[in-house]
């Protein structure tokens, strides 16, 4: 469990800290931002959650509500039905929140499957609900060697097709054996500092798009289809 509070956050400058204030956004909802968050990597010193943890303290100082994802036993997609308690409890994690956090580790040059299977998981569409449409979405990744950004480029790509709105502001850790200590927190360093920008961008654009992510969305092809669509039955049931 992550703790709140600034006492937690020993590497920031807290009087450069600001805390994204939803009235300078004019945003009418009152409840915390509501954060997802994924991480790519089952191993019991996995950089990637570490990562991830510390995303989750900044967001919660931030005032963000969040949620960490633990994908130990998620199943292979198409592999066991959609029913699979791990599958559902990914679900509706995805429909529950506003925003996420994308972490994986590069390998091979590429995501981890661990990552993408819970992406893929996750569906574009549930009747006409779009579980991800218009949710806000930040991507980081971790690598063993020098700095690379394949894993945050495909993360983005994949954003995009599930219809995210996907911040500009990311994160690549390079060599991140070096980056945290035994407890697996983050050392001072440009790059987390990075980390500490990437997730105030975050709730800066989950409390500007949040309650107007319909809107944001909403398209003209597809009022188009819907309006042919509703003609069609009309005229059917003239017939």
């Amino acid at each position: 469990m992550v703790k709140n509070g600034a006492g937690g956050l020993h590497n920031v400058v807290h009087d450069h800290l600001h805390i994204p204030a939803a009235e300078k956004l004019a945003a009418t909802a009152t409840h915390k931002p509501r954060i997802l968050l994924l991480y790519g990597s089952l191993r019991a010193r996995s950089y990637s959650r570490f990562l991830t943890m510390e995303a989750a303290r900044l967001l919660q100082h931030f005032g963000a509500e969040t949620k960490i994802y633990d994908p130990h036993g998620l199943p292979l997609p198409d592999d066991v039905p959609e029913s699979h308690p791990k599958v559902q409890e990914l679900r509706e994690l995805a429909a529950w929140s506003e925003g996420q956090v994308w972490c994986s580790p590069e390998r091979h040059g590429a995501m981890s499957g661990v990552m993408k299977s819970q992406i893929d998981w996750i569906p574009l569409s549930t009747g006409a609900i779009r579980p991800t449409q218009g949710k806000t979405l930040a991507v980081m990744q971790v690598s063993g060697g020098s700095q690379s950004f394949n894993v945050v480029n495909q993360m983005r790509v994949l954003g995009r097709w599930m219809w995210m709105i996907t911040i500009p502001n990311q994160s690549s850790v390079a060599k991140a054996f070096n980056e945290f200590d035994e407890d697996g927190r983050m050392k001072p360093s440009s790059y987390y500092d990075r980390v500490v920008d990437v997730m105030e961008e975050l709730v800066k654009f989950t409390l500007l798009t949040r309650d107007r992510a319909d809107y944001l969305v909403d398209r003209y092809s597809e009022r188009k289809e819907s309006a042919e669509e509703l003609s069609r039955r009309v005229n059917q049931r003239s017939i």
